[in-house]
């Protein structure tokens, strides 16, 4: 991780909290002028929304290398194929992606309501009256064309599209929970492999332990106290063990769930070296990435939707004009007649549903708090994107400071062990101080291994935080 993070972060994060209020206030107004509008214009909230950010400056020192496809530079083929299958197989990706479709073809519906609705009918009869045979027959075509003078259609069509976009918006929301969940529980498995085996390392320590002690207590050279305390250590360790075992079966099944498939179906390997990846948390457009967040866009495709129904409530207020037609052919047919007749008719029609207005009235306005429900959760959910973003430069100063502090002990505890041991040899120390020091550099890599799981796991929510860019990348490879 840059040293820039370490010594700018705080200048960052204070800059972002004094334009914080004036960034809200900003968008507020913004929405409250284009919200008297037939139409949310959605392009000029994100424009502004980006222009914010960028003065609030939340990450510049994060600037660096493109972050496509960042969870590449953990140089494992595994967690690529993980990521690969849980784009392609994962239950909530192809549920959202039906909902996606769906959405899609309700818009489509919504659109044909600008052109003439109506049917064609085709009839025969044959009758006998009288020994005399008579035959007719019928086809008609009738039509209605709703008028969009008002804008009504309109209105209800942009609903549909905001629908329609806030779907895809939540597909893509999807997509960063998924890969972000593969590639911590990637990370956590292998972690969890490792304090398996540093598990295994300390109970056999232990036991070597126990039988020095036995031996000296057995001797009269020492007492029984130091016994039994080894022993406590020793079934603490062990106890350890059934719970390590279940963290790695919980994160195999958390993989498996992931790409869509049974816990008993899934293997993965051990990798060890993952927990040694050094990777520099690197953004290429920090304020953009943020802009560019699924959540804050379906927020905004809420408001637009929840904006566009409220305009068509208001305009149900108005008459609807509409236009009516029909066509027909009747033919006649007899012994001695045949006779074809046609007939059409036109229709303009204007309808005021004037008895319903307080019925009209009362919908309008339960929609137009719905709107203003829906601008306040949007104003949240900006806030909350920007708080998150914040929030995860922070625990990533904080992991990089743990981490380099876990590292210097886990290299102090291991030189200590390196004398222990040349001291035991030469005869200065006994056996079961070598033993302690041995302890100590078990405990103490045991911390070193959490502190580079919690560090990588930061680092990864990191990337989640700042999702616009590589988010849509991922949508655009569908």
């Amino acid at each position: 991780m840059k040293t820039l993070i370490n010594s700018n972060l705080k200048s960052n994060v204070s800059i972002m909290f004094k334009n914080k209020v004036h960034i809200v206030a900003a968008v507020m107004l913004s929405a409250l002028i284009t919200g008297c509008a037939s139409k949310i214009n959605e392009t000029q909230h994100q424009q502004l929304l980006e222009s914010f950010i960028e003065r609030a400056d939340i990450a510049s020192n994060l600037s660096g290398q493109d972050e496509l496809n960042w969870w590449h530079r953990f140089n494992s083929a595994q967690l690529n194929q993980l990521v690969d299958a849980a784009l392609a197989k994962n239950h909530d990706l192809k549920t959202s992606q039906l909902q996606l479709k769906s959405a899609l073809a309700r818009l489509g519906a919504q659109k044909t309501d600008y052109l003439p609705q109506g049917s064609i009918s085709a009839s025969a009869n044959r009758s006998s009256l009288a020994d005399a045979i008579s035959k007719e027959s019928t086809a008609n075509i009738a039509s209605d064309w709703q008028i969009d003078l008002f804008g009504r259609i309109t209105a209800l069509v942009d609903a549909a599209n905001a629908s329609a976009m806030s779907q895809a918006e939540q597909l893509r929301l999807l997509q960063v929970e998924v890969v972000s969940a593969i590639v911590k529980g990637y990370v956590n498995y292998q972690g969890n492999i490792k304090k398996e085996h540093i598990a295994t390392k300390q109970i056999e320590a232990l036991h070597q332990s126990i039988d020095v002690l036995q031996a000296q207590v057995d001797e009269g050279m020492a007492n029984e106290l130091d016994l039994n305390r080894t022993k406590a250590q020793l079934s603490q360790q062990q106890a350890l063990l059934p719970e390590i075992k279940y963290a790695k079966y919980r994160d195999l099944s958390t993989l498996a769930l992931l790409t869509g498939h049974f816990t008993n179906e899934i293997k993965v390997d051990e990798n060890s070296e993952v927990l040694l990846s050094q990777i520099a948390v690197e953004i290429i457009d920090p304020n953009n990435a943020i802009a560019l967040r699924p959540d804050i866009l379906q927020a905004l495709y809420k408001f637009s939707q929840a904006n566009s129904l409220s305009v068509a409530a208001n305009k149900a207020l108005l008459p609807n004009i509409s236009l009516s037609g029909f066509a027909g052919i009747l033919g006649l047919n007899n012994t001695r007649l045949v006779d074809t007749q046609q007939q059409w008719q036109v229709n303009p029609q204007i309808e005021w549903s004037l008895l319903s207005y307080p019925a009209l009235l009362a919908q309008k306005e339960a929609q137009e708090y719905l709107s203003e429900a829906a601008y306040s959760e949007y104003q949240k959910i900006v806030l909350k994107a920007m708080n998150e973003s914040e929030l995860s430069l922070q625990l990533l100063v904080k992991q990089n400071n743990q981490q380099s502090f876990a590292q210097e002990r886990f290299k102090h505890a291991n030189n200590a062990f390196y004398q222990a041991q040349a001291m035991y040899q030469e005869g200065q120390i006994p056996y079961l101080e070598l033993l302690d020091a041995r302890q100590d550099v078990l405990i103490a890599e045991k911390d070193n291994i959490d502190s580079s799981i919690s560090s990588l796991i930061a680092k990864v929510s990191t990337y989640q935080a700042f999702n616009g860019r590589w988010s849509r990348q991922l949508t655009a490879e569908k």
